[in-house]
């Protein structure tokens, strides 16, 4: 991390001491230990302790101006959204919090930033700050260090070791104390919105903006205010709709997946291609998306008794453990049981699925013609068909899935500013390589349970059992066969991670769950 990304302010004044100004406090030389313009005292006055009300800068409007013009590139007295991204992209801060900038700080509407809402911008971001400061300094000595940063994201859902909270506090750390005082925090984040240590766990709640057509990911950790002011409830139906359209848009590729699955490389021979094409001469257009309705009509009960599940349990171990916030391994723990209740109540709904995927023109009319047939024939027990392969592969899929995502997360924090946005591209890359990790661990299991899904009971003949068609998959096609399919499931991963991500944003902001609105929201609290 290059020295100038500590912010825009303080290179300002690395520049007006590299030309020769000095600044003193009481007669004393004091070259850029002052901190920022609109800093309140220096760095050498923890040295007497902590000093909550310092006395201010005895000219910061002087110094205000000087970083206006700079940052104003055509001196026509007012900052654009191009200027702050020609100065400001270079030192951390992603485009969408620079538009963020100029979207909070323009008050009158015009598109720019004149020089009164640029102070009322940074004065207001200043104190906000503030209160992160001193959320962070639980021993209120004027002081943070690592194992207090640490205490604090952990308290919210970021698990992070003491030595990758060491490495984040050394890149604030401008004095090579091993403790960030208040000017140095103020330094790193003065042009960034951090309002809250909870910005920095609600950047890494992926778990409903990306789908891949599975639901036995971890839930994400969410505090108690979210919770009961709904957040949490349009977030799940935000998840809900990116996964609908993700699943219709990559229906066709699910669909080939399936076929592979249940029939082997030697039952359906042939690319990609023409696989989708004999679907098409088979029953038209629509066969493709056979099967996707109730595969999108399943996401949201899933999603919302995951929720409910991981919650109560979450509640049962915080009270056998006398701990505020579980640990990795415990997420998982508590995540692989929610998901395990989820599959269990909605598990008919994955064999009527599996069944309307794999029909033939005219075989059903509907999801209720198919359930119905199912009953008549087969009976009840019909709709647990490859019931316990399913639940053992949540262990498998959730365990890979989450270490991975942990492990993506934490390098991504050791390697940047740590508490800022990770911007699309870091989101997207993280979630599509740990879910399909999870997805290879788990697989064998997968092609199991949708064999058994898609066979037919007939009375008098006796059910294969897991292990028969395990013995029978490896015998007719080798190892490979257990991986049947995962062709077509490897392409679908890109675009369906990216058609829910993108309707996921949309639908946040229709929501009033995105970014602004979560903050608009606990203001309002």
């Amino acid at each position: 991390m290059r020295e100038e990304q500590v912010g825009g302010v303080a290179l300002l004044w690395r520049q007006r001491a590299a030309d020769g100004d000095e600044f003193t406090d009481e007669g004393q030389q004091n070259t850029c230990h002052r901190g920022l313009p609109g800093s309140h005292g220096n760095l050498d006055s923890r040295a007497s302790g902590p000093d909550p009300d310092p006395d201010p800068d005895p000219d910061p409007e002087q110094l205000w101006t000087q970083l206006f013009h700079q940052l104003d590139l055509n001196n026509d007295g007012h900052i654009d959204i191009f200027e702050l991204r020609a100065w400001l992209a270079g030192r951390g801060l992603s485009r969408g919090s620079i538009e963020r900038i100029v979207k909070v700080g323009d008050t009158n509407q015009d598109g720019v930033l004149d020089f009164e809402e640029f102070v009322q911008y940074l004065q207001a971001n200043e104190k906000q700050l503030k209160i992160v400061f001193h959320s962070l300094d639980e021993n209120k000595d004027g002081e943070v260090d690592a194992s207090e940063i640490q205490r604090s994201l952990l308290s919210i859902g970021v698990n992070i070791s003491l030595q990758d909270t060491t490495t984040i506090l050394q890149r604030m750390d401008k004095d090579g104390t091993m403790t960030i005082d208040w000017n140095e925090l103020r330094d790193y984040f003065l042009f960034n919105p951090l309002s809250n240590l909870e910005d920095v766990a609600h950047y890494w709640k992926r778990s409903l903006m990306l789908d891949i057509g599975e639901q036995l990911t971890v839930p994400d950790e969410f505090s108690e205010e979210e919770k009961k002011s709904g957040f949490v409830w349009r977030q799940l139906m935000a998840g809900a709709t990116a996964g609908g359209m993700a699943r219709t848009v990559t229906a066709p590729i699910d669909r080939v997946k399936v076929f592979q699955q249940v029939h082997g490389s030697r039952g359906f021979k042939g690319s990609i291609q023409k696989k989708l094409q004999s679907m098409v001469r088979e029953g038209g257009l629509p066969a493709l998306w056979r099967g996707n309705g109730i595969n999108v009509l399943k996401i949201a009960p899933e999603s919302a008794i995951k929720f409910i599940a991981y919650d109560q349990i979450k509640k049962l171990m915080y009270c056998r453990n006398n701990q505020t916030n579980l640990r990795v391994h415990e997420r998982f723990v508590a995540g692989a049981l929610a998901g395990a209740t989820a599959q269990t109540a909605i598990y008919p709904l994955e064999v009527l699925k599996t069944r309307l995927t794999l029909r033939t023109t005219g075989q059903y009319s509907g999801i209720a013609d198919c359930a119905k047939q199912i009953l008549q024939r087969e009976g009840i027990m019909a709709f647990y068909k490859g019931y316990l392969p399913n639940i053992l592969s949540i262990i498998p899929y959730a365990g890979v899935d989450l270490a991975v995502y942990e492990t993506l997360k934490t390098s991504w924090l050791n390697r940047s500013k740590g508490l800022t946005d990770p911007g699309v591209a870091v989101l997207v890359g993280c979630g599509a390589i740990s879910s399909t990790s999870g997805l290879l661990a788990s697989y064998p299991l997968v092609v199991i349970l949708t064999r058994m899904q898609a066979q037919v009971s007939v009375k008098g003949v006796p059910k294969p059992s897991m292990l028969t068609l395990l013995h029978s998959i490896v015998t007719q096609g080798g190892l490979a066969g257990l991986y049947g399919g995962i062709s077509p499931n490897l392409l679908k991963v890109i675009p369906s991670m990216s058609v829910s991500y993108v309707v996921y944003e949309y639908m946040k902001i229709a929501l009033g769950v995105d970014s602004e609105g979560w903050r608009a929201g606990k203001e309002k609290s």
